[in-house]
């Protein structure tokens, strides 16, 4: 499992990049893997609200189709629409795959470092 440091990481295997006031939401590794072969991408509109936890896009693989969470509470400003296109990019390249652009970010506390997320996804194993 390949992990970037400086990034921020939920329970529910999203990764998050903070750039100014605004964050990136991408699938982690793990995530990716998991899932296997992404075949398909069904990402929100810009201008959708976020809620920490809530569904807010999925992607469907050879095996079967998947909520992704909202790992902050945000407003949706840009996605990305090179993923809608080949969205194995999200199996080629995790962490430059990025889903969403959010800002007025709030809710964020539950995040983990990367430490806390490989420790998490180690117990998980278990």
């Amino acid at each position: 499992m390949k992990l970037e440091k400086g990034l921020l990481y939920s329970k529910s295997h999203e990764w998050v990049k903070e750039e100014g006031d605004e964050v990136l939401i991408g699938l982690t590794d793990y995530a990716q893997s998991e899932l296997g072969d992404l075949v398909f991408v069904n990402l929100p509109e810009e201008g959708d609200e976020l809620s920490v936890g809530e569904s807010f896009a999925d992607v469907e693989s050879v095996k079967a189709v998947s909520d992704i969470y909202a790992p902050v509470a945000g407003i949706v400003s840009q996605v990305n629409e090179e993923i809608l296109d080949a969205p194995e990019m999200i199996n080629e390249s995790p962490y430059e795959a990025w889903l969403v652009k959010v800002t007025e970010i709030s809710e964020k506390e539950a995040l983990m470092s990367a430490e806390e997320y490989e420790a998490f996804v180690e117990s998980e194993k278990e």
